[in-house]
């Protein structure tokens, strides 16, 4: 059985452009690769370039080593072996302490709500619904979370299935020091780092802003 390929998320560091080629679903910036989207990653070994060809009296030198090309596929159904083999591909769903990726859509007071993009290992050909409750934000101090500070619209956060909630909404919790924002993107358009765990930072205009900060990988 073939192993599933890491998810990346946009803006996650792939390799040096030196070592890979840029491929769909990526970009470079300052000789690095980084994803543009979300989805599996794919790296694609070029064929071995034939030897040196004798022609006459003259032999013409080997072609140069291609690199091999990076890419981010969104169906993970084309990054694995499971349409090769013939197998039909399973449908997933989120189920209780499972980890997923989701983005957050609207938030309010009391909570956050947020569209589930990956589940595992496996981007959803759908999106599910969750809610991130303001009491599932963190361990400790539940009594002084406030939803503005944790999240924003657009963030991306590693979250854990709590319960299957209601009909339309799945709970999620990011009470574990793993588990939060892993992107976010500034007022002013830029995408941010993390300075701690509670707090991104813009790196073109300095300013920073509050997060529920989750560890890096």
């Amino acid at each position: 059985m073939a192993e599933t390929p890491p998810i990346a998320v946009p803006g996650q560091l792939l390799g040096s452009a030196s070592e890979y080629a840029p491929g769909p679903g990526t970009h470079i910036n300052s000789s690095n690769i980084y994803a543009s989207i979300l989805g599996p990653i794919l790296t694609t070994t070029p064929p071995k370039p034939a030897g040196p060809k004798k022609r006459l009296t003259k032999i013409l030198p080997a072609a140069p080593i291609a690199q091999p090309t990076i890419s981010i596929v969104r169906n993970l159904s084309t990054a694995s072996s499971g349409e090769e083999c013939g197998t039909k591909k399973v449908d997933i769903l989120p189920e209780v302490n499972s980890t997923v990726l989701c983005r957050v859509t609207r938030i309010t007071t009391r909570q956050a709500h947020v569209s589930i993009l990956v589940v595992g290992e496996t981007v959803l050909d759908g999106e599910w619904q969750g809610l991130i409750r303001v009491q599932d934000v963190r361990a400790t101090e539940k009594d002084k979370v406030k939803i503005f500070e944790s999240f924003r619209p657009g963030d991306i956060v590693r979250a854990v299935v709590i319960s299957l909630g209601d009909q339309s909404n799945y709970y999620l919790s990011t009470a574990s020091n793993n588990l939060g924002v892993i992107m976010a993107t500034s007022e002013a358009g830029n995408t941010m780092y993390p300075v701690s765990w509670k707090e991104y930072r813009d790196p073109e205009t300095g300013a920073s802003e509050r997060r529920k900060v989750a560890k890096p990988f």
